[in-house]
């Protein structure tokens, strides 16, 4: 079966490889080939490899030493990895465990499984968790070349909008001045500090704060991002008609910090607006609201309307790429 492959001289081939798993790149089902001094790693993504390696198509094999959860159980069961953290939902307390001795018994390189005890909640969207084997709810992931030291019984975080995260990144130009409204531990201050930007990240949750702090020292750009904890509205004054690029992930109310967004926009800035409505309409809600905010102080131009995935039932969690100009 045809995969892209990054192709590397056999003598570079280990670091290569260490440098696409900690990327969370490394095509984990398929064989690692060797050819005439260089070496074949496939990868999940041939879009996210650093332009510095080559990345070829070529015809390589599944790895058929690979003991997975579902060889194991005759079935193939749904989670998800962060990090070393294995994810599971189940409401059946003998299912989950079943499925938490199979994840650790297989080859998935996973050091603690975690059931989900409850719903996000609450202001600082926390969730409660069963921890069903190893210890601890620490874990550090990597997504895109960035990695992120992170707590999931203390912060949010979702693995599942890497590729949201990515398509938003890749728009940062270096010298852009950034501010992410609702920062977390960094999943977007990181990646465009990393490309050059300025960034602002605001949190009201004290711990988030601590980790973006670390993320940036982790990733070499803490020079570059400046953490804040707090309500952004009260912050916002401080970085008055000062951002070129504005990150609104707060998709259930985000309408409700668009004036605080506009009060931060300098004469072109473009806004990332996040938002959950039904599929009947998913975006005429969310233009609407920010003309209200925004005109007429400013045209707006909607340079992107993005379905980012399915949130429920008829309902999308979608985003809007937004233009501002004076």
């Amino acid at each position: 079966m045809e995969a892209p492959c990054v192709r590397v001289d056999r003598e570079r081939g280990e670091e290569t490889r260490r440098r696409l798993a900690d990327a969370d790149l490394v095509a984990e089902d398929r064989e690692i080939e060797s050819e005439d001094g260089s070496l074949f790693v496939p990868v999940t993504d041939p879009e996210a490899v650093s332009e510095d390696l080559t990345v070829v198509v070529r015809e390589v094999d599944e790895r058929r030493t690979q003991d997975t959860p579902a060889d194991l159980l005759g079935f193939e069961p749904s989670y998800e990895r962060l990090g070393d953290i294995v994810i599971v939902d189940e409401d059946d307390a003998d299912r989950a465990r079943e499925l938490a001795d199979a994840v650790m018994s297989s080859d998935v390189p996973a050091e603690t499984v975690l059931n989900r005890a409850s719903k996000v909640k609450g202001e600082l969207r926390v969730r409660d968790w069963e921890v069903l084997a190893g210890d601890g709810t620490e874990t550090v992931h990597r997504e895109y070349g960035c990695e992120y030291l992170l707590d999931v019984a203390e912060v949010y975080f979702s693995p599942r909008l890497a590729t949201e995260r990515h398509r938003v990144a890749k728009q940062v130009e270096s010298d852009e001045r950034a501010f992410d409204m609702f920062a977390g531990v960094g999943p977007f201050a990181i990646p465009f500090a990393k490309r050059g930007a300025e960034v602002v990240g605001v949190d009201l949750n004290e711990r988030a704060v601590e980790y973006l702090r670390e993320n940036a020292r982790r990733n070499g750009v803490a020079d570059r991002v400046t953490a804040r904890r707090g309500d952004v509205r009260e912050i916002a004054p401080d970085y008055a008609d000062w951002a070129d690029r504005v990150v609104m992930n707060l998709p259930h109310s985000a309408d409700d910090f668009l004036d605080t967004a506009v009060e931060l926009a300098g004469d072109d800035c473009v806004i990332h607006y996040y938002d959950i409505q039904h599929d009947e309409d998913p975006f005429g809600p969310g233009e609407a609201a920010i003309r209200e905010a925004a005109e007429p102080e400013y045209a707006v131009a909607v340079e992107t309307r993005h379905a980012v995935r399915s949130y429920a039932p008829h309902e999308l969690n979608v985003c809007l790429d937004v233009r501002l100009s004076r």
